[in-house]
């Protein structure tokens, strides 16, 4: 049976998490951005209950995401899930992450511990977490952002606290660096204590460095560090949806004016790089995506889906955090399975040639003639 007229769900790969026996879906959900501010419970619902059904089991949120209000209408969605469709909560693999503690933009709140990774923190985060998520347990709690101010020691015990209580399985990082990563596995070996499994970070076709060279020695044994990635779209940018004249006002995430949406466009345009994007050149960008679509056209998908394929593609990619504000976008994004078996060598050196930005690897002296 070719690709093309298999059931969505038989498409889904599942792979291991690092080297954790656990095993999640290559394409997952996250909640960053649509849920609480652009998507309300019923659409949130739909867009769910898509994924799941195309063979979705990795759903990610954050205390912070919507100020709480996101993992709230997951939580609403979840129940709906488990009272009325009949999908148990060990078919589900939920992340959330600590680091912003939810009241922190509260104008009346006192801060001085509402953000970081102290063991005051992580144990009030989780326990938020959980109550709004309507949950007993997360299967993955991250540090949504390295904290150089609480000592390492604290910050693993803190998380393997977590653990011990049975509010996560495991636990891992967001946008840390590689040595911060080595010294938290060295920790938790020394302390004879559970290290963290998992990265979430940045990885698309604009932003590549940190993910395909930084991180690399720790895709290999003893470590073997699993990746949850984010904005494989670049935020909309790889959906193909805009121009350099045609992003504010359009009927788009980064069209909106209120939000993260407005502070995401603002960062692009200022030349700044959008949330950290390494490509930060609107210009180059836009070349860039005008020359993917003939590629794209030839292997008759969408621009968003052969990005989400390519992001897939590569072998360190354990789960490719998708995001919408349409039931409709889950579905055409889903089908981005479909075109894995399209992306030979041939294909993925076309890409590469308009991408024009592989980085480069260190040199090993020892090979080298």
């Amino acid at each position: 049976m070719s690709t093309d007229t298999k059931n969505p769900k038989d498409l889904m790969e599942y792979r291991y998490l690092g080297r954790t026996g656990l095993q999640v879906s290559v394409l997952s959900f996250g909640a960053w951005v649509t849920f609480g501010d652009q998507v309300d419970m019923n659409e949130a619902y739909n867009c769910m209950k898509i994924a799941y059904d195309h063979g979705c089991n990795f759903f990610d949120n954050a205390e912070v995401y919507a100020a709480g209000k996101a993992e709230t209408v997951m939580g609403q969605v979840l129940k709906k899930m488990f009272e009325q469709d009949g999908i148990q909560r060990s078919d589900l693999v939920i992340s959330t992450k600590i680091f912003w503690g939810t009241p922190y933009y509260h104008p009346q709140a006192n801060k001085v511990n509402l953000k970081g990774l102290s063991r005051k923190h992580l144990y009030e985060g989780i326990k938020g977490s959980l109550k709004r998520l309507e949950l007993d347990y997360v299967d993955i709690v991250f540090a949504h952002r390295p904290d150089v101010h609480t000592p390492m020691d604290e910050i693993v015990r803190g998380f393997n606290w977590i653990i011990d209580k049975g509010y996560a399985f495991y636990w891992g990082t967001s946008e840390w660096s590689a040595e911060q990563i080595r010294h938290a596995c060295e920790v938790a070996e020394k302390l004879n204590l559970i290290g963290p499994c998992a990265e979430q970070p940045q990885y698309n076709m604009l932003h590549r460095t940190r993910f395909e060279v930084e991180y690399a020695p720790l895709y290999e044994s003893p470590i073997k560090y699993g990746t949850t990635i984010w904005s494989p779209l670049a935020s909309g940018l790889l959906s193909g949806k805009y121009n350099s004249k045609q992003l504010e006002g359009s009927d788009t995430r980064l069209g909106s004016k209120t939000g993260n949406s407005q502070w995401l466009r603002e960062s692009l345009q200022s030349g700044e790089g959008m949330n950290g994007l390494e490509e930060k050149n609107v210009d180059r960008i836009m070349e860039i995506i005008d020359n993917l679509k003939p590629i794209a056209d030839k292997l008759q998908v969408t621009l968003a889906q052969l990005a989400l394929a390519w992001a897939a593609k590569n072998p360190n990619v354990s789960t490719v955090i998708t995001g919408a504000s349409r039931s409709s976008q889950v579905t055409e994004n889903f089908k981005s399975l479909a075109i894995l078996p399209k992306l030979t060598p041939n294909i993925m050196e076309e890409i590469e040639k308009v991408l024009q930005n592989k980085p480069k690897q260190p040199i090993d002296w020892v090979s080298r003639n």
